[in-house]
């Protein structure tokens, strides 16, 4: 579980980023959070996008998404949202 302090710092990083994972009408498949987890393993913080062709609420799919690829959620902003977990083989981003 992240905390405010830290969810500030992440944010700050998520603000230049580009959206690197799409989420359309198909919702979360396997495909979906394998590349999630694939992402999350590189780049230990992702901004993914849930496309205007998707059904459910935005939030719903970050929340769902976040717990089945074992990170946290850090934030959603209208379509998007920031997950991060750290790597398990060499963490990059040092939390406050």
């Amino acid at each position: 579980m992240l905390t405010g302090k830290q969810k500030r710092y992440l944010r700050g990083m998520g603000n230049e980023m580009e959206p690197i994972l799409m989420v359309g009408k198909d919702e979360i498949t396997d495909n979906v959070i394998k590349q999630a987890h694939d992402a999350l393993e590189a780049r230990e913080l992702i901004k993914g996008r849930v496309l205007q062709n998707c059904a459910d609420d935005p939030k719903n799919i970050a929340e769902a998404l976040a717990e089945a690829a074992h990170a946290d959620l850090v934030q959603v902003i209208g379509r998007n949202f920031l997950l991060y977990r750290p790597s398990s083989e060499k963490p990059v981003i040092e939390l406050p």
